[in-house]
């Protein structure tokens, strides 16, 4: 099959990734009462009417000129809904309800810059014509931007009072299942960083290049992720009642800020609970906890151990006692409900132990989905790392020994980011992603 006809298929497989995603993120929205469109869950984030405005905002300042040649219909509102706010620092935002455009009017530009983006990429395609060469590259780009912020809508309306949401029907059932916390032995080996630039069908973003490997010594992990259960443990130690616990800039945050408990529990009639996407239960003691750095580093500290480096994690995760690396955990088959909880199956996560099929060769289990895993690593450049020229600022903007990489995924993130080279990252003080983490000892 010619090179041209090949990107042309392609393209088009893309254009029906990026509808599902519109899918998804529209669906998203619904679930927001429309009196509470104009809210802002997360005092450091925008407000919803923004993330309305910024998905198809961004999709537009993207591909229009840089792919398609088009001109822009309203530049106000393309720069208005071109960029977000980092979650935590330079201040919280001022802005009133009353400072952004009506709802009617921000649907109607998001109508038609998508009707437009579609009918001049179904004009390109039809002729059979590859078109600029970065299309595919920015199609992939729009594509996994969508599904990210699929992601942290989620952690954002989670913050909303549970009477401004409409609860989906049919949402599955909770999951538990019995828990035995131990630690795995991880034999001394190497480790794969990152992608190559030498595979042309691999699509990563400029944090994931270039590929490098990294020599490991021994150590040991916990075969699961740190349970509620567990980190009651800590609470009723007094963890964040002792300073001996925490670096010292994590104790000034958390006595400043007041915080003596995780983020997504609740204390009701002397007992805790947890504040589930449109709900509150009873605290599940074999779901992860889901708490800030900061206090995953607490934890391992009292326990006598760590958080694994980036570097740790990847070799517990990919690696065999053979010394070859797999694709995923589990081995070479695409990821499934039946291997962990991602892909936008659950709102919620379920028992760290609910799904046996994603154990690796080592008997490390629950590496994939139901929720990030805290590393120790600062969030910066691998070597060879060169910025996507038309987002220079996506991730070195963050560059800052202030962010720290996550890996793994939670049950919002989609199948195409549990890539073994993707690489999160969030302020090590920020309470209101879905992540958790394992320790290590040595």
């Amino acid at each position: 099959m010619p090179v041209a006809q090949r990107q042309v298929e392609l393209r088009h497989q893309l254009l029906d990734r990026l509808s599902t995603a519109r899918a998804n993120t529209d669906a998203l929205f619904s679930i927001v009462k429309p009196e509470a469109l104009y809210d802002r869950p997360i005092p450091e984030r925008h407000r919803i009417v923004f993330y309305i405005g910024h998905l198809e905002a961004f999709d537009w300042n993207l591909l229009r000129e840089r792919a398609l040649s088009l001109g822009s219909f309203h530049p106000e509102f393309d720069r208005l809904f071109a960029f977000g706010i980092d979650p935590v620092g330079g201040g919280l935002p001022t802005d009133q309800p009353g400072d952004w455009p009506t709802m009617d009017v921000v649907r109607a530009y998001v109508a038609e810059a998508r009707q437009t983006l579609d009918e001049a990429l179904e004009d390109q395609l039809a002729d059979e014509h590859p078109g600029k060469e970065n299309l595919t590259l920015l199609l992939q780009v729009a594509i996994e931007h969508r599904l990210m912020h699929a992601e942290t809508l989620a952690y954002m309306l989670h913050q909303l009072p549970l009477d401004r949401k409409v609860k989906p029907s049919g949402m599955p059932e909770a999951v538990t299942a019995p828990v035995k916390p131990f630690m795995v032995r991880i034999p001394a080996g190497s480790v794969t960083l990152g992608l190559s630039r030498q595979d042309p069908t691999a699509f990563g973003w400029d944090n994931e290049f270039e590929a490098h490997t990294v020599d490991v010594s021994a150590f040991s992990i916990d075969r699961y992720k740190v349970t509620n259960g567990e980190f009651l443990e800590f609470m009723k130690a007094s963890g964040y009642e002792k300073p001996d616990f925490w670096s010292r800039s994590d104790w000034e945050w958390r006595v400043s800020s007041g915080i003596t408990h995780p983020g997504f529990w609740i204390k009701r009639d002397n007992e805790w609970h947890l504040r589930t996407m449109f709900s509150e239960v009873p605290l599940p003691m074999d779901w992860p906890v889901y708490v800030s750095q900061a206090e995953a580093f607490a934890f391992a500290r009292r326990a006598g151990k760590s958080l694994p480096t980036e570097a740790q994690w990847q070799r517990a995760a990919y690696g065999t006692p053979e010394g070859e690396e797999r694709q995923y955990p589990w081995g070479i088959d695409a990821p499934s409900a039946k291997r962990g909880n991602f892909d936008f199956e659950r709102w919620d996560p379920t028992s760290v132990a609910a799904h046996p099929e994603s154990t690796n060769a080592f008997g490390v289990a629950d590496l994939l989905g139901n929720g990030w895993e805290w590393t120790l690593t600062p969030f910066g450049p691998f070597p060879g790392f060169e910025p996507f020229p038309f987002y220079r600022g996506y991730s070195a903007d963050f560059f800052d020994n202030k962010h720290f990489v996550m890996k793994g995924g939670s049950p919002r993130t989609a199948a195409c980011m549990l890539r073994r080279s993707f690489r999160n990252w969030f302020q090590s003080h920020y309470p209101y992603v879905y992540a958790g983490f394992r320790c290590v000892s040595h």
